[in-house]
């Protein structure tokens, strides 16, 4: 088959044009089909969508070449603090402290505005890379040593590997026959940035309670990102208040201690569920981030997990390429599966099961809770364990982009 690129990619997030900037950066001939138009995100007014990324994701950024201008515009993450809660009652007296400065690495994580780390890849993309906005993939078929892929225009582009990088409902993953698994899981989360009057110190907040988390994560300057869950129900009638009754109704679960409040960007929402692909691979075919694991946010890690995923499969594909395998057989992606599929499963299922552990409202449950964050918090060890998660830098056989090196 005579290729026109190596890899063709179906999504334009994030994780996406990431791994397309990996495999350009080694050598590969890469091809992004983005549903969205060109000119999507463009603007500079912030609309309130942020990240956390983990220790792990900025290094793959910094290998990458993109943390330099990234950085400025970030926020670190210095203490993260945990703890059961109530609207109006203030934290438990038992709660999870983590300090950055008990492990060598530095800050627990980073906070980076959505707007400046899309520009920033598809800035990147630019010279590097061929993309394709405002189209999507509607068919492919396995070839001749490679994949025929059509496009919402009806062109055809020959590859060699097809990624699904296509979101939860991946269109690519169901036409490779890719079944999924999951649930519901009864909440919707509520998303915003809130400016207040005191500083955060980098500090986040976490707060479990009883119908879902409340995450309240710092952004440069005094300003936060909010991530509540709430009932479907009772989320579709707070996000349908004006903003000042919005305000009302978030101020008890926020708390006075970052002073007054008030919006600063739009507020979103969506609902909550895990998703989980039976397989990560098919003929011609890898998935990752939301089209191989769709996950619960209360830790934050979906982006990072799709990041995980990025990196090892451009440290597969890349490898193969170098040894002069093909690298959109079988044998080269079942090493990805491999290396991500219980990696992926594992976060996932873990953080559901947090989840469904602080929705419980047994005071008897609520104790022993209570009692583990303590018990963890006391713990020096548990505690940088704990930690040394979250910063990504406990992945099992890390890829070598996660590590800050390049392919």
């Amino acid at each position: 088959m005579s290729d026109d690129v190596d890899v063709l990619i179906a999504g334009g997030g994030l994780n996406g044009p990431t791994l397309a900037l990996a495999l350009a950066g080694a050598g590969l001939r890469v091809a992004v089909v983005d549903p969205r138009p060109a000119d999507a995100r463009s603007g500079d007014n912030f609309d309130g969508r942020a990240y956390a990324l983990a220790v792990a994701s900025q290094r793959l950024l910094k290998a990458l070449g993109l943390w330099g201008g990234l950085a400025g515009d970030s926020q670190p993450i210095l203490q993260v603090k945990a703890s059961q809660g109530q609207p109006g009652e203030g934290a438990a007296p038992f709660f999870l402290h983590f300090d950055s400065a008990e492990i060598e690495e530095g800050p627990v994580g980073f906070m980076l505005e959505d707007r400046f780390l899309y520009r920033a890849l598809l800035a990147a993309m630019r010279d590097r890379v061929r993309h394709l906005p405002g189209l999507s993939v509607t068919d492919h078929r396995p070839a001749p040593g490679g994949v025929a892929v059509t496009l919402s225009d009806g062109r055809q582009i020959g590859a060699r590997l097809l990624v699904g990088a296509d979101g939860r409902g991946s269109g690519v993953a169901a036409r490779a026959g890719i079944r999924r698994r999951g649930w519901d899981y009864g909440q919707t989360a509520l998303v915003a940035a809130i400016a207040h009057d005191l500083p955060h110190h980098g500090i986040a907040q976490q707060y479990f309670m009883a119908h879902g988390p409340l995450a309240i994560l710092p952004l440069p300057g005094n300003r936060s990102s909010v991530v509540w869950s709430e009932t479907h129900a009772d989320a579709r009638a707070i996000a349908a208040l004006p903003d000042d009754a919005f305000l009302d109704v978030l101020r008890p679960r926020f708390g006075d201690y970052l002073g007054r409040i008030e919006l600063a960007g739009s507020r979103f929402t969506y609902p909550l569920s895990l998703s989980l692909a039976d397989r990560y691979v098919a003929d011609r075919v890898a998935l990752i981030g939301d089209a191989a694991h769709g996950v619960h946010p209360i830790a934050g890690q979906g982006l990072n997990l799709g990041l995980r995923d990025v990196a090892a499969l451009a440290e597969v594909l890349v490898d193969a390429a170098r040894r002069g395998e093909d690298i959109g057989s079988d044998l080269v992606l079942e090493r990805y599966q491999g290396w991500r599929r219980f990696d992926g499963t594992f976060l996932a299922l873990g953080m559901d099961g947090v989840n469904r552990l602080f929705a419980s409202s047994n005071p008897i449950l609520s104790a022993a809770r209570g009692l583990g964050m303590g018990a963890v918090s006391a713990v020096p060890a548990l505690r940088r364990g704990f930690m040394r998660q979250a910063a990504g830098l406990s992945v099992h056989l890390m890829p070598r982009l996660l590590t800050g090196r390049a392919l």
